[in-house]
């Protein structure tokens, strides 16, 4: 499937910014499970193109100058191939996935979940853990915020897909399972759907292996991956610093569509 993305975001200032430095991860990086056929940045300013620690393709945006507004937009086609696995980063080892973090720290209520199905197959266990997380737990728009914990989240029982996916990795932590945070996009059909998504990978016989817990899927068929990381924070598409500005608000819109093969005369 070849998938076209547009994915537009918008900062506003209620003052002048003096300095500002974003950290975006908004190129996908090729792998098994999706060829970039192209990619294209529109910023306002040239960023640094790195590595991150987790291998993610990393542009580094500063702005030295006054400003009061950032607009910062990226288009381009991704073909999503039918593998249900994901390559290993030799880089770095799994077992780093197996550390907590603020945001997916176990409680007593999240390990008592996350054994809830000892006994089962590893794979049965983490389909039973998906389940048992979105009925626990159904997706609530503006219940809880990018700092909201896991602990938090699953008390509320309410939450979107980054909740869902901080509560997975909490659990499958818990069972020392190496678990990582995806960002990314989600393609459907269903033109509703929010199309920046989260869901997470599971480090299981020697590849990994997706979970969205908010679609119940196990088939990374529609999903373009962005970025991976311990929690949101490591992987968010935008992430950055500003000195002065005042008031920030907002405004950030993706979409996903299908490809549409053009026509020969």
């Amino acid at each position: 499937m070849e998938l076209t993305i547009r994915h537009s975001t918008e900062y506003r200032y209620s003052e002048r910014v003096k300095h500002s430095t974003q950290y975006l991860r908004l190129t996908p990086r090729p792998s098994l499970r999706q060829k970039v056929l192209n990619w294209t940045m529109d910023l306002p300013e040239h960023a640094e193109k790195v590595s991150d620690g987790y291998n993610n393709i990393l542009h580094v945006l500063t702005l030295d100058r006054p400003h009061q507004a950032i607009n910062l937009t990226v288009h381009g086609q991704v073909e999503i191939t039918d593998e249900d696995s994901e390559d290993a980063d030799q880089r770095l080892s799994p077992l780093v996935f197996t550390r907590n973090t603020s945001l997916t720290k176990a409680d007593d209520c999240l390990e008592e979940l996350a054994h809830r199905y000892d006994g089962m197959s590893a794979e049965r266990h983490l389909e039973n853990l998906s389940e048992a997380i979105l009925s626990g737990m159904p997706f609530t728009p503006g219940a809880t915020h990018v700092g909201s914990r896991a602990s938090d989240a699953w008390s509320l029982q309410k939450g979107v897909c980054q909740d869902h996916t901080h509560v997975f990795l909490a659990c499958c932590r818990a069972l020392g399972m190496p678990a990582r945070y995806v960002s990314g996009y989600l393609y459907s059909r269903d033109s509703e759907h929010v199309a920046s998504h989260a869901w997470a990978e599971v480090w299981h016989d020697d590849s990994w292996h997706t979970f969205d817990v908010t679609n119940q899927t196990c088939l990374p068929r529609q999903h373009l991956k962005l970025a991976v990381g311990m929690d949101y924070l490591d992987a968010c598409p935008v992430r950055g610093v500003r000195f002065g500005g005042g008031v920030e608000s907002l405004e950030a819109v993706a979409w996903v569509s299908e490809t549409v093969p053009s026509q020969s005369q």
